[in-house]
This record gives structure tokens, C-alpha cells and sequence, in this order.
């Protein structure tokens, strides 16, 4: 498996553009799109983006009542199905129905996650982070791929984190059932793991038309910091203690639409024709990390790293094979 191409290309893209700008000028009509958790947060404007550029979007949801109510606004060609994705059997059923159905798949969207949770299971007692985050999307990916092979060019697009720089995967451990759960630390491997997932099916799915990528969608306040208290965001800096927002955070973290922006561009840039398998932040390609990068840019090695995407590959199949 050949070294993942770090290489930014110079996009014509920052920070703080937004989905919209991104997908400008570009025709989804025709294209079926699968978004997961795209009821929220940037998942909401990931979808708003491609359907008001024509595809049709379908987005699984645990809570299809919550979904409809969130998407009832937006315009465009939109479905609704119901999918949890800590439930292997409601993700392989979801996903047998889109292949019966005929459509070929164009773009998955893992947008799906939790974070930072206090210490659950899901499965055959899987931490619920690795869980969720990797094994639930890896199955959903499975179930759909021949969806993917038949709309012969197909794109899958994995949220990652710069929370991967805490750590990659915990290969003696990966469930903490010998060690202390540490919710970061759990975070920060299931951060890798999307990553690496993005790796692995960039190299099953080339020679069939899939080419994959994961993304750092940057700093957004959205419902994913549900689990964190205030007093936690503000020891990590994120709130001053009257609930305010600092100035150097308010720079620094993006608007909903404007953190969507990755994602769509590494679904829908004729930019990443050919190229596969990398790690984006900022609607380009983000560099390898080097010692001077600061904790909240580049990809560290162990998140690019085809060996470590291959292993994982392997044991998650094996994980997924018993359920």
C-alpha cells in the first residue's frame, strides 16, 4: 500500500469558507448522496449544501422524528430513514434496503458521531466510541459498497478530528476492558480510526470507482459538546467562566456552514480527481505534521499510516464478523 500524499494543492480555499462557496458552480442533479447525522450541527448544512446543488439526500437518523422536524426547512430532494448506527443489525438493514432499491450510491458522508462521552457500551460490549464512530460507519460502508460500485464513480467522505493528535489506536486495548476509560483518549482513537477507515477504502475501492477521504471539519460549537459541562469547556478554553466566548476562540472556530465546507469539498472538487486516501482540513489537503505545527493543524503520522489503516481494516472486519 503506497504512503499516503500529504500534499496541500492550494485549493483557493481558507479556514472560514463556507459549504456553500465551495460547491459553487457544481451540478449534483442525478446524484444520490447517504448522509449520516445529518440532521445537526454541520451535518445539516453538509446536506443543505448537496441537495440545494440537486443531488438526492438520504439521511439515516436514530431519531427520524427529530430529523424530519430539523430538515422540514430545507429545500431539495431530501429522505429520511430510520438507522442507529451503536446498532450493527439497524445499520446492515439500512443498508440492504438502499442496495434493493436499486439506486447507485455516488457520496457517503460519515458525518455521524459522539464525543467525549462518559463511558457506555454498544454491540458486544464495544466502547461506544470506537463503536460508533468507526465500527457502525465500517458496516455501514460494507452494506452499501455495491451501491458505491454501481454509480462507478463514488466518493466516501470520513469526519475525522484534530482530536487524533492525542493518540492513535490502542492496539493491546481498543475497548478499555483492561485499562481505565478515559473519555479524550477513547475520542482521540476513534478520531484515528476515521481516518485510517478513509485510507482502507480508498484502497479497496479505487480499482471500482471509490475513492475516499477524511476531513478535520475544524472548531464548531454544535451538539456534539453535549457532553461536556461548562466548567469542563471552560478549563479546555472554549467558554470564559460567564458562559462568554473568548475573542482568540471566536477567531479560531468556524460557523456551522463554514466547518461543512471540508466535507463538501472533498465530496464534490473535480480538485481531487485521481487522488484519494488523504486527510483534509480547511477545503484542502492538509500537510504532515511537522514539530513546529500547533495542536489544532496537520495530520500526524498514525493517522495517515497505510500499515496501521490495513490493520485496523482486519480487525475491525474480525470485530464486525461476530455481530
Amino acid at each position: 500500500m503506497a504512503a499516503v500524499d500529504q500534499v496541500p494543492i492550494g485549493s483557493g480555499f481558507h479556514a472560514k469558507s463556507t459549504a456553500a462557496e465551495v460547491i459553487d458552480g457544481i451540478d449534483l442533479s442525478g446524484k444520490n448522496v447517504v448522509v449520516t447525522g445529518g440532521y445537526s450541527g454541520i451535518g445539516l448544512e453538509t446536506v443543505r449544501a448537496l441537495a440545494g446543488a440537486g443531488a438526492k439526500v438520504t439521511v439515516p437518523a436514530r431519531r427520524p422524528e427529530a430529523a424530519q422536524e430539523a430538515l422540514a426547512s430545507l429545500s431539495g430532494d431530501i429522505e429520511i430513514a430510520e438507522m442507529d448506527l451503536g446498532d450493527i443489525a439497524s445499520v446492515r438493514s439500512f443498508a440492504a434496503d438502499y442496495v434493493a432499491s436499486g439506486r447507485a450510491l455516488h457520496l457517503l458522508i460519515n458525518n455521524a458521531g459522539i464525543m467525549a462521552c462518559p463511558e457506555t457500551r454498544v454491540g458486544p460490549g464495544w466502547e461506544s466510541q470506537f463503536g460508533v464512530n468507526h465500527l457502525g460507519h465500517m458496516a455501514l460502508y460494507l452494506g452499501l459498497e455495491p451501491a458505491l460500485v454501481k454509480a462507478d464513480s463514488a466518493r466516501v467522505v470520513a469526519l475525522s478530528s484534530t482530536a487524533h493528535i492525542r493518540g492513535g489506536i490502542l492496539w493491546d486495548d481498543v475497548h478499555f476492558k483492561n485499562t481505565d476509560y478515559e473519555k479524550w483518549t477513547a475520542y482521540a482513537q476513534a478520531k484515528s480510526a476515521n481516518a485510517l477507515f478513509a485510507i482502507g477504502v480508498d484502497e479497496r475501492g479505487k480499482n471500482h470507482g471509490i475513492r475516499a477521504f477524511s476531513v478535520h471539519p475544524g472548531g464548531i460549537f454544535t451538539p456534539l459538546q453535549r457532553h461536556l459541562p461548562d466548567e469542563e469547556m471552560v478549563a479546555l478554553g472554549w467558554k470564559n467562566a460567564d458562559g462568554t466566548i473568548p475573542d482568540v476562540i471566536q477567531a479560531m472556530f468556524k460557523t456551522p456552514e463554514q466547518g461543512a465546507s471540508t466535507t463538501v469539498w472533498a465530496a464534490t472538487s473535480p480538485q481531487l480527481e485521481g487522488r484519494g486516501g488523504v486527510y483534509c482540513e480547511d477545503a484542502d489537503i492538509a500537510q504532515l505534521a511537522t514539530d513546529d505545527s500547533q495542536p489544532w493543524e496537520h495530520v500526524r503520522p498514525w493517522a495517515c499510516d497505510p500499515e496501521g489503516a490495513a490493520k485496523l481494516w482486519a480487525m475491525s472486519e474480525e470485530m464486525l464478523a461476530r455481530v
